[in-house]
């Protein structure tokens, strides 16, 4: 059987090397280099400069710590230079395309463009046309600038990287997860950021205390957040870039040297000629059933092409999941409700599971909270500002959402997502001996005090108890 991949980023690159070890004879087909926009211009550089932005803001806590000392100042240039670097050095110790090669698999790269001839037939901008009995599309997705009068004037996250120098004024909309990312670090960077997102809060897809508690943090540290904000146009002014929204029934102006789209990501679809193959799409995306397959059966695609959750794990597990079923006729499906996630801004924040909405409008559960000011570590380092929330069934005492706001969020998250996969209850989670002092703690003591609040003392020690 051969199996043709369409994309050589993380989905990619996963089930060629999956569907190759299962036997099938495979080629990967990439346009640019391989990666992706995950290790060439997305997650990897991103979460680069959120670093550099993050020692800057620990240097303003110098005095508290009984520091002296000039705080360091921002060179962009030599900031994005190490992202670059980054990048680079990322690239060569994968050797992903020596290492697919390795694994027997055929590599394309840098070919350009590729488009549907028919079903089963696919042809490159470099000139091939080759023919598979299975194919696994892989080909991610895109920035989206809003369709206004002046839309042209604004830039995406790929632009950051090729700024030379920090512009004063900074306007960035779109309040998810890219956009808060963005206003975080150009705020620690010394840039006035106005931040304007459509909801009544931010990261709205996340739970509503997560987008309140960030907002919250946002405005104190100096963004001016406008939230409910409908971005009407941008015009070029003498002095930068002005932005004209609907606040409600109010007008209202600002104004930046350098404005940012945040506003989504829909799948690279438009040079596939998805046409020819007769497949389908749906508000952006290839639509696949719950087996990851196109409603072409022997064409599948996964990571954000489909967009399901656009993540790096997921778009991975994905992947794995689609080669499996190409190549073994299985139907395994791909199910995404235990999938931890974590955004790099100041502060962190992180989740897994259902939010505390959608668990109460399906289920009886309790809710339980531990603000950072009452654990240790987060007193140790001066992070007091954050929470851990838990999410469980009432009957059950097993966990179903789980939320972080503060210092290491996506570490944290990651234990929560352990738990809620091994569906251990809160009892059991609370007697987990987590290490002391860490941020992870919080987790035990949410889980903690959801065990009296479901009153779930063991029996055998209730007993004793009463004895």
């Amino acid at each position: 059987m051969k199996v043709i991949v369409v994309g050589g980023g993380p989905a990619g690159m996963k089930a060629a090397v999956h569907a190759r070890r299962l036997g099938a004879e495979v080629m990967l087909l990439e346009r640019n280099r391989l990666g992706g926009v995950c290790y060439n211009e997305g997650p990897v550089p991103v979460r680069t400069l959120a670093r550099a932005a993050r020692m800057v803001r620990d240097a303003g806590a110098w005095a508290q710590f009984g520091l002296v000392g000039a705080a360091p100042r921002v060179n962009l240039r030599a900031a994005l230079a190490n992202a670059g670097r980054a990048v680079d050095y990322i690239y060569e110790l994968r050797h992903a395309a020596d290492h697919l090669r390795t694994e027997g698999i055929e590599v394309g790269e840098g070919i350009g463009s590729v488009r549907f001839v028919d079903a089963h037939t696919l042809a490159a901008a470099d000139g091939r046309t080759v023919t598979a009995d299975r194919i696994i599309l892989a080909v991610g997705g895109h920035d989206r600038r809003l369709s206004l009068p002046g839309a042209e004037l604004g830039l995406s996250f790929r632009d950051v990287l090729h700024l030379e120098t920090l512009p004063a004024r900074i306007v960035v909309i779109g309040g998810a997860s890219t956009g808060c990312q963005l206003a975080s670090i150009f705020t620690d960077f010394g840039a006035h950021v106005t931040l304007l997102e459509t909801a009544a809060r931010l990261i709205s897809q996340e739970d509503d205390d997560l987008g309140d508690a960030l907002g919250r943090a946002f405005a104190a540290r100096g963004i001016d957040v406008r939230s409910a904000a409908l971005t009407q146009r941008l015009e070029r002014t003498a002095g930068g870039i002005r932005v004209h929204l609907l606040r409600g029934q109010r007008d209202e102006q600002v104004e930046g040297d350098a404005v940012f789209f945040a506003v989504g990501w829909p799948g690279n679809l438009k040079e596939l000629a998805l046409d020819a193959a007769g497949i389908e799409t749906e508000r952006g995306y290839i639509k696949v059933d719950a087996y990851l397959r196109t409603n072409q059966p022997h064409i599948f695609a996964v990571g954000d092409v489909n967009g399901i959750r656009k993540l790096v794990q997921t778009a991975v597990q994905q992947g794995r999941l689609a080669a499996e079923n190409a190549v073994l006729g299985q139907d395994r499906r791909y199910e995404s409700s235990i999938t931890p996630s974590g955004s790099f801004t100041d502060p962190e924040y992180a989740s897994v599971g259902m939010t505390e909405a959608a668990a109460r409008a399906t289920r009886d559960c309790v809710v339980g909270r531990h603000d950072y000011n009452l654990l240790t570590r987060a007193v140790v380092d001066g992070r007091v500002d954050g929470f851990c929330k838990l999410i469980a069934e009432r009957d059950s005492g097993i966990v179903v959402g789980a939320h972080v706001l503060g210092e290491y969020s996506a570490e944290i998250i990651q234990v929560a997502a352990v738990c809620m996969e091994a569906k251990m209850t809160v009892l059991q989670i609370a007697e987990l001996q987590l290490a002391y002092p860490t941020f992870t703690q919080a987790i035990g003591q949410t889980a903690l005090q959801l065990t009296r609040e479901l009153d779930l003392l063991p029996v055998a020690r209730r007993s004793m108890a009463m004895s």
